[in-house]
């Protein structure tokens, strides 16, 4: 059985709840249930906040639609997809799994993540990977200013371009963007690419379904590791 026939065997087995005829609290208290497995389909989100939010089990979500405020938040285990584009805070302080966004996403992408995969195929606003400590994050566009602001732990790769302020205050994620930074926040620097870090972006690209891409395009980024300490000297950059 070939992938696309599987997929369409999968999809035929879900359970499929329509958001014009069911109410997302209905819809999320299923999602919890503690016996949840296999996989589910949710369709006519039109811009709903919160779906699929605080899910703890090892199943696929298809959202069919574009969605509002923090989709896929608290994400644990399940592998969720949304055929649109996702409104502020999609992944937001996501533990595991993956969150895959097939359009653009608005910002505070993937805020405060501790874990999982989120890819957004499409662009990114601002702040994306905000305070990310421990996610990968893919983006096949662009990102809006402050990318990874505060970011503490966790790779961010950025196929297109990066806004102002990329990486201000960074502790020890690590930052790659193919495309030009319109500037660099406080504390963050160009670094080398090393063998390993070469073969780091080629993992995240696969996993993202960018593994055609050259990895010598792409620019690393993160601490001069300069502010981890009050100094007086460098109170103009806190």
């Amino acid at each position: 059985m070939d992938t696309l026939t599987r997929q369409a065997a999968e999809r035929a087995s879900a359970t499929v709840y329509d958001l014009a005829a069911t109410p997302l609290r209905t819809v999320n208290a299923a999602l919890h249930a503690p016996d949840l497995s296999g996989e589910v389909v949710i369709t006519n989100p039109a811009g709903a906040h919160n779906v699929a939010v605080g899910v703890n089990a090892p199943v696929r979500i298809t959202v069919d639609g574009h969605v509002g405020y923090y989709a896929a938040g608290m994400n644990q285990q399940a592998e969720i997809v949304i055929n649109g584009n996702a409104g502020t805070g999609v992944a937001e302080n996501m533990m595991s799994g993956s969150v895959w966004v097939k359009g653009n996403a608005s910002q505070s992408a993937g805020a405060t993540a501790h874990g999982g995969l989120l890819v957004i195929e499409g662009n990114a606003s601002a702040r994306c990977g905000i305070s990310m400590k421990g996610v990968d994050i893919v983006v096949g566009g662009d990102i809006g200013h402050m990318g990874a602001f505060m970011a503490q732990a966790g790779r961010l790769v950025v196929r297109g371009d990066a806004g102002d302020g990329l990486g201000d205050s960074i502790y020890e994620a690590r930052l790659y963007v193919r495309g030009n930074v319109a500037s660099l926040g406080a504390d963050c620097i160009p670094k080398p690419m090393r063998p390993e870090h070469h073969q780091e972006l080629r993992e995240l690209l696969a996993a993202a379904g960018f593994g055609d891409d050259d990895t010598s395009e792409y620019t690393r980024y993160g601490s001069a590791r300069k502010l981890y300490h009050f100094h007086v000297d460098n109170v103009a950059s806190y």
